[in-house]
């Protein structure tokens, strides 16, 4: 799997450093990478926006029928 920021390349080769993931793990994720130029951070995606409408209740007062 591809690194998808630098953020998250900096991050791996700290775990790395500390010995957290091993070093053929790291170069798994840095060789699927290749050379591509990564953004500094990724955005997360904003929420789907729901497609139906909301119905509305009509402002139109029925008319009670009195004896």
């Amino acid at each position: 799997m591809p690194f998808k920021s630098q953020a998250q390349r900096r991050k791996f080769a700290e775990l790395l450093v500390t010995g957290k993931i091993s070093n053929e793990t790291f170069e798994e994720w840095n060789r699927s990478t290749g050379a591509a130029k990564l953004p500094e951070r990724v955005k997360p995606k904003g929420k789907a926006k729901s497609k139906t409408k909301k119905k509305t209740k009509s402002k139109a007062k029925s008319k009670r029928k009195t004896k």
